[in-house]
């Protein structure tokens, strides 16, 4: 298993963008969470199989129709730990 940890920015905010990549996160079968950040991106850790986080990473290039994504930065996590593989993939609380 491979994690990945998603910074988002665009227009990501208050269009569904966490809610939407919990839905696909979870119909992919991947573990972690997202979550809003204070400077208007959204984070994310994703946690599974590696070809589930490589559709993962090409949705959140568009993420959902109100969206308007700039860039996402993908990058690979060490330390698994920071994700529970027993849990689905959930919303946090904003940073």
């Amino acid at each position: 298993m491979s994690a990945l940890h998603f910074l988002i920015t665009g227009q990501v905010q208050g269009v569904g963008f966490r809610y939407a990549m919990c839905v696909e996160a979870r119909r992919l079968g991947l573990a972690g969470w997202v979550r809003n950040l204070a400077d208007g991106s959204v984070e994310a850790v994703a946690m599974g199989d590696d070809k589930a986080l490589q559709l993962l990473t090409e949705w959140a290039r568009h993420g959902p129709p109100a969206s308007e994504v700039e860039r996402v930065h993908a990058s690979e996590i060490a330390d698994a730990s920071l994700v529970d593989a027993n849990r689905p993939f959930a919303q946090r609380p904003s940073a």
